[in-house]
């Protein structure tokens, strides 16, 4: 056993990536927020909406590289490599082509690169929060570090639809009554240009200062040896345990984040407009994140909770989703269908899925300690792109109706809900730390 030492440039380290994290995710969900404006700027179709949002998903596909490269090189080769794929998409999507058709396939190339830095920001902040934080911080590290990207996804609901006016005259800016194909393309291209921007400020600082671990490490569990690669894999594939809170975390997760992705879209034909879907969005998207960290706080101070936290947080969250489901369907239940019951019930909804995000991945940890947290994380979050993928695929072909869509989320918070209360939880990890040091 070793005396864990932790350094002040661990918040540095902690800064960068949750800034990138946030770029990715910002960058991500550019379109959906705006689709109305994009469709008539740029010609997008339905499909090239939804397809745009299923980039992310898609850009998991070589999410086992980003974990063999992340466990075996460590975290500065592979936030480098990760960020400059943001820069390069970001950049593609700025190229000023004035053919549509070639504009809008170096948009789709664009998103693709971003999408396949989606693996690192969304897995490696448990194996951040080990290498560089001490026990008492590693909850709330990995929440800051995963949740960040999720508040850039918000900051798209904000900033698209404030920026860029709405074609059906449904935006509060001053210019709305004025606007014109032309002026939407110049917002468009505004935003896109400072989210290129941001995105190479990010990774300039990356590149001048982001080290792989500290010269000593803060815990035992930093300083134990893992298991290889390959041994696991087969670890993990043969844990029954592991996979129940696998299926728990990536269904409902997946299917939320291809919602989400799609909000305004499924709000349109309840006559939502372009801004509220947008407010609606980032609200509840910031309150998943604000209360996630608060309770990975309360995870740190109280150890041996995360089951009971999980329980609480996903039967909210299957309560808020069915309200949600049932007040679309006005005309069947007869529930009052207004801005104030839409508001509640999404924000309630992303608060509570969202904020189970870093409860789910200190789980995830502790149960298969001592398989690498890159890894560990990687496969879940695999399956969860996996199940938003294949929602979003078929959302390229019924995009006409979306109550199917809807009911997809109160049964997978159902069925996640189950699953936790089946599983049965241990702290490998902790008792290393909290016993063997002692």
């Amino acid at each position: 056993p070793l005396s864990g030492r932790v350094y002040g440039r661990r918040w540095l380290v902690l800064l960068l990536f949750s800034l990138l994290g946030f770029a990715q995710g910002l960058v991500w969900n550019s379109w959906g927020p705006i689709q109305n404006s994009a469709r008539l700027a740029f010609g997008f179709s339905g499909w090239d909406i939804a397809l745009l949002v299923f980039w992310g998903p898609i850009g998991f596909a070589p999410c086992f590289f980003f974990m063999w490269l992340m466990d075996k090189k460590g975290l500065r080769v592979t936030v480098l490599l990760t960020s400059s794929l943001m820069v390069l998409g970001a950049g593609l999507r700025c190229v000023p082509v004035s053919d549509l058709e070639i504009r809008k396939k170096l948009i789709h190339g664009g998103q693709l690169l971003n999408g396949l830095a989606g693996p690192t920001v969304m897995n490696a902040a448990p194996f951040l929060s080990t290498t560089w934080f001490s026990p008492d911080e590693r909850a709330t590290a990995t929440a800051i570090a995963s949740l960040l990207n999720y508040l850039g996804a918000a900051g798209a609901f904000l900033v698209g639809p404030l920026v860029v006016p709405s074609p059906n005259g449904t935006s509060h800016l001053p210019q709305a009554s004025q606007s014109n194909t032309e002026h939407i393309k110049d917002r468009i291209e505004a935003v896109l240009y400072a989210e290129f921007g941001m995105v190479s400020l990010i990774f300039s600082a990356a590149l001048a200062y982001f080290p792989s671990r500290p010269p000593f490490p803060p815990s035992v569990a930093a300083a134990s040896q893992r298991l290889s690669y390959r041994r696991s894999f087969c670890r993990l594939l043969s844990n029954f345990r592991f996979l129940m809170i696998a299926l728990a975390y990536a269904i409902p997760l997946g299917v939320f984040s291809g919602w989400s992705g799609v909000l305004d879209l499924i709000l349109t034909p309840v006559h939502v407009s372009q801004v509220d879907a947008g407010w609606i969005g980032f609200w509840s998207i910031v309150g998943g994140c604000v209360v996630g960290i608060a309770m990975a706080r309360f995870a740190d101070f109280i150890r041996g909770m995360l089951k009971f936290i999980l329980l609480l947080l996903l039967s909210g969250a299957t309560l808020a989703s069915t309200w949600f489901t049932l007040t679309c369907l006005t005309s069947v239940t007869h529930l009052p269908l207004t801005t104030a019951t839409l508001y509640t019930s999404c924000i309630l909804l992303g608060i509570f899925l969202n904020s189970s995000v870093p409860i789910f991945f200190e789980l995830f940890v502790e149960t298969v300690y001592p398989v690498p947290e890159g890894i560990t994380c990687g496969v879940v979050t695999f399956l969860s792109n996996v199940f938003m993928g294949v929602l979003l695929f078929f959302l390229t072909f019924y995009h006409t109706e979306f109550s199917w869509f809807n009911w997809c989320l109160p049964g997978s918070c159902l069925l996640s809900l189950l699953l936790i209360l089946c599983f049965r939880e241990s702290y490998d990890r902790l008792y290393l730390d909290v016993v063997v040091s002692v």
